[in-house]
């Protein structure tokens, strides 16, 4: 007989597919940002991240302050988590400023799986399976091809900036990829410990939120200029960042970090499609490619394993 998946096989793909409809939403931000174009990165960046942030933590406020011996007893992992969630969106936005909308997204969220993988390798042991290395190794085969095809594009940096400017833009690229993995680990490390998703991604972001407002109050003073740019401001916020990210939280609670910033790579597949069919640029067939790469990717890391089957049972002789 074959075993039953199980519910630990069902959480994981529960937890999985929480995180890819995170990604699809935050996919979502580099082409809403263009509705906006006299708000810059950084005030996107901390409204977004910043409002988000406060809201998750008032919403969980209940399980923060009935979780805050555990939360203080991990003080170390709760600050790291903050600190990368606030330099998280100044990185993120700015490199797709400078680089471009596909070729930020790509760069910030492709590197993301590798730097999880050592973070987790490193700091956890955790060993990484041929499953995840496959399907990382599609991905990441994909982001790259995302990345040629925006170059032959000619999106490189805003108003054909300099080489200089967007390998600029590709270096703060990786910095966000190395923060989102940071507060991922940290989210799944408090998560492990026995704090609520709710209480850990509240506390980690709205801590996060806090660092951000000084940024959002000497930046965002256009979000206020137009009611466009104000309903961006609110759609960042609340869509992607709320809940994409009460979403993600729900998914770290079933899937490693290392699998949940793999999965994340359906985020600029995501970004790449809109902006095609919404800001109107142009992919060609190696950006196609990519787009089916992580898409194969996913269906690797997302597609339950075969199971063993045990022994059959000898057969008796007809008597």
């Amino acid at each position: 007989m074959t075993r039953s998946a199980g519910p630990a096989a069902g959480s994981v793909r529960t937890g999985s597919v929480c995180v890819l409809v995170a990604s699809a939403l935050w996919g979502t931000t580099g082409t809403v940002a263009t509705f906006a174009p006299d708000v810059g990165p950084l005030a996107i960046g901390a409204v977004a991240m910043g409002l988000g942030g406060l809201l998750q933590a008032l919403v969980a406020a209940p399980r923060i302050a009935r979780e805050a011996p555990r939360l203080r007893a991990r003080g170390g992992v709760v600050l790291l988590g903050a600190l990368a969630v606030a330099a998280y969106p100044q990185a993120f936005y700015t490199s797709m400023h400078l680089a471009g909308v596909a070729a930020g997204t790509v760069v910030s969220i492709g590197s993301a799986p590798l730097a999880s993988a050592l973070i987790e390798r490193v700091v956890d042991g955790r060993r990484l399976t041929r499953r995840w290395t496959a399907g990382a190794a599609l991905g990441l085969s994909g982001t790259a091809l995302l990345c040629v095809a925006e170059a032959a594009g000619g999106h490189a940096g805003p108003g054909g900036h300099s080489t200089g400017t967007t390998v600029l833009g590709v270096g703060l690229g990786l910095v966000a990829g190395l923060t989102y993995a940071l507060y991922s680990w940290a989210a799944h490390r408090l998560i492990g410990g026995g704090v609520s998703a709710g209480a850990a991604m509240g506390t980690v972001f709205g801590l996060g939120g806090l660092l951000l407002l000084p940024v959002l109050t000497a930046t965002g003073a256009p979000l206020l200029d137009s009611s466009s740019n104000a309903a961006v401001g609110a759609y960042m916020a609340l869509v992607p960042m709320f809940t994409g990210y009460v979403l993600f939280g729900w998914g770290l609670a079933h899937v490693p970090a290392s699998t949940a910033t793999t999965l994340s790579l359906l985020e600029p597949a995501v970004a790449a499609v809109l902006a095609v069919v919404v800001v109107g640029e142009r992919l060609p067939l190696p950006g196609w490619a990519g787009v089916a790469a992580v898409v194969a990717c996913l269906a690797v890391l997302t597609t339950p394993p075969r199971l063993a089957r045990g022994p059959r049972p000898a057969r008796q002789a007809a008597p």
